[in-house]
């Protein structure tokens, strides 16, 4: 291919010094490669996406080769809006160059990272007389905000005529060529973790996005359409898009489906579906392979607690709303994976659940099930629901044990306190919380790519599961029964007062609250937070306040304690409350849980 369009580019060739004098609408300079000349780029600014401009120095004509991409492609071109703009391009593996051609001395040029960019297609222009072709390549670098501090990813489109020869096929080849080399040195480029190269999502893959249209304030159908449909056309990302119809509809999609069909999961929605898919995976009998696939999340509720978490594991600055979004969408084009940790969560009807963020109760399940109301106001509804409960402060008795990360060695033979974690079996407290309506959901059908109305079109085949996963694995090694006293090796909190119990396994609570700066989706740990009685409310309000900025274990709040645990009980006393997991209520009474390293997968970019 590529030395038919070299044999075919000779006249041109032998005429490039007389060509560049000329101000005519051919594009000047076949394009050829080159070895990489690291010192004639400039640093990269750690956020930003653009290198900053600076003055070209004179260069020596590049040593050419006859095909293949040797280190850098190179090639000059013209604007695709005035042919009289011409400009030179260069590829290496990490970078895209692109320098205007003028007769100025003051030559700049800008650098585009290949870690910013989502892919690159090749096309033929709409006119039918146009010998030329077309390449564009797609970034999203960080970029300063306009209204505001900081930076933010921001779409920045780069696009390229080719007309080598009068033969539009040769110009359509050398087209594709260039947009072959970026996209593999995109994919060479993609972000590690540790030091050391990850994972990523099969490529082309065929992924499902679950998208409940009634999250947040309803608008998680006009958000993907409007932010996210365009991204993954531009990455060559194919997909199915499933309308959630119903509570549940996701766990029995997953539970019913075959994943032979699909490398990823995704979900377009708050926590909550998420909840949904993983507890329907893991109802499967082939759980083990069923929970391997890749799972994404896109903001699309109010809290959004995971996908923020992910933008912080992609150690990009903070970001909100849209920003957020356009960051997680950009996390899922580059496709990089590595494991979650799941929490299996038993509760006192021998029900088994696994959750993949937290488990509260007290102040934080309060607000989370309470501030349902204000749903229509997005994610400030949490904050409208921490003033209402701080006026009326709840203090709830119960009993709370926990197995550290690491044994603490003990001072004195101290005996048991049977009375704070009960050796008897558990009673189960009557459930007079508030219960979680369940929601309705709309068909709706707004995407090119395949959207799917009905879960009936992705029910290849049909799995037996056991009722409430009551006998699925892993085991819980690390629990004993609800029935029986916790292990000697386990600490059990004195007080039985609590404002709040919150077990927590990623960064975030919800977009604006870092619970755990230190927290990774991978790290094995239960991060334990408990407020006891005898707080104030400007003290709790302040704590709050702080978790914005992840400041609250530096406030020396005494009634705050932290804990990095393996596995926990809970038996509340009081009997009222609520209970949640991963945002959702359960039911009021004992539960105990234990964390499973590394269970799941994730897109975390």
């Amino acid at each position: 291919m590529y030395m038919g369009a070299l044999v075919a580019a000779l006249p041109l060739l032998a005429a490039r010094k007389r060509l560049r004098t000329r101000n005519g609408n051919l594009v000047l300079g076949a394009s050829h490669s080159r070895t990489p000349l690291e010192s004639r780029y400039s640093k990269r600014h750690p956020h930003s996406g653009l290198a900053g401009m600076e003055k070209d120095a004179p260069e020596e004509e590049p040593p050419r080769q006859r095909n293949g991409f040797v280190g850098m492609l190179y090639g000059e071109f013209t604007d695709t809006l005035d042919d009289k703009v011409r400009y030179s391009v260069s590829l290496t593996e990490s970078a895209l160059t692109i320098q205007r051609i003028s007769s100025s001395p003051g030559r700049t040029k800008v650098v585009f990272n290949l870690t910013d960019c989502v892919g690159c297609r090749a096309y033929r222009g709409t006119d039918s007389a146009d010998v030329g072709a077309y390449f564009t390549a797609y970034f999203y670098p960080f970029k300063r905000r306009w209204m505001s501090a900081g930076v933010a990813r921001q779409r920045v489109e780069q696009c390229f005529r080719v007309a080598l020869v009068q033969d539009p096929r040769t110009n359509l080849q050398e087209a594709e060529r260039w947009a072959c080399a970026i996209r593999d040195a995109s994919v060479q480029q993609a972000p590690r973790k540790d030091g050391e190269q990850g994972h990523t999502v099969r490529r082309p893959c065929r992924v499902m996005i679950l998208v409940n249209p009634l999250s947040g304030r309803g608008q998680a159908l006009q958000l993907f359409t409007g932010h996210l449909q365009g991204m993954l056309t531009e990455a060559a990302v194919p997909y199915t898009l499933v309308i959630t119809e119903r509570q549940n509809h996701a766990r029995e999609l997953v539970k019913k489906a075959d994943l032979s069909q699909w490398d990823a999961l995704v979900i377009m929605s708050g926590d909550g579906l998420l909840f949904e898919v993983i507890n329907g995976l893991m109802e499967r009998d082939d759980w083990q392979e069923a929970i391997q696939t890749p799972l994404g999340i896109l903001p699309g509720g109010s809290g959004n607690a995971l996908a923020a978490s992910v933008h912080h594991y992609s150690q990009s600055p903070p970001a909100w709303n849209e920003e957020l979004l356009l960051s997680c969408g950009f996390v899922l084009c580059k496709g990089l994976v590595g494991s979650l940790d799941l929490v299996s969560i038993h509760l006192a009807s021998k029900q088994r659940i696994f959750s993949f963020l937290s488990l509260a109760w007290g102040f934080v399940a309060d607000v989370d099930i309470e501030s349902e109301k204000y749903r229509h106001v997005g994610a400030i509804r949490f904050l409208m629901g921490t003033l209402v409960r701080l006026a009326t402060l709840r203090v709830y008795q119960g009993r709370l044990a926990y197995l550290p990360v690491k044994e603490k060695p003990s001072l004195s033979p101290a005996p048991r306190r049977p009375s704070l974690c009960s050796s008897l079996p558990c009673q189960l407290i009557p459930n007079s919380s508030p219960t979680h309506k369940p929601h309705r959901h709309r068909n709706n059908t707004n995407s090119p790519q395949n959207t799917v109305s009905s879960s009936s079109s992705v029910h290849a085949k049909r799995l037996k599961t056991p009722n409430d996963g009551q006998t699925r694995a892993p085991p819980d090694s690390l629990l004993p029964g609800l029935d029986q006293p916790v292990p000697e090796s386990w600490t059990v909190v004195k007080t039985e007062d609590f404002v709040l119990v919150l077990a927590i396994y990623q960064s975030h609570l919800a977009e604006d609250l870092w619970a755990v700066p230190g927290a990774a989706a991978d790290d094995g740990i239960i991060h334990l937070f408990y407020v006891t009685g005898g707080i104030s409310r400007p003290a709790l309000l302040r704590l709050f306040l702080a978790m914005e900025k992840g400041a609250h274990l530096a406030c020396g709040c005494p009634h705050l304690v932290y804990e990095k645990v393996r596995a926990l009980r809970l038996e509340p006393i009081s009997r009222h409350g609520v209970i949640t997991v991963d945002g959702e209520t359960v039911e009021y009474g004992p539960v105990q849980a234990q964390i499973h390293p590394g269970l799941a997968r994730l897109i975390y970019g």
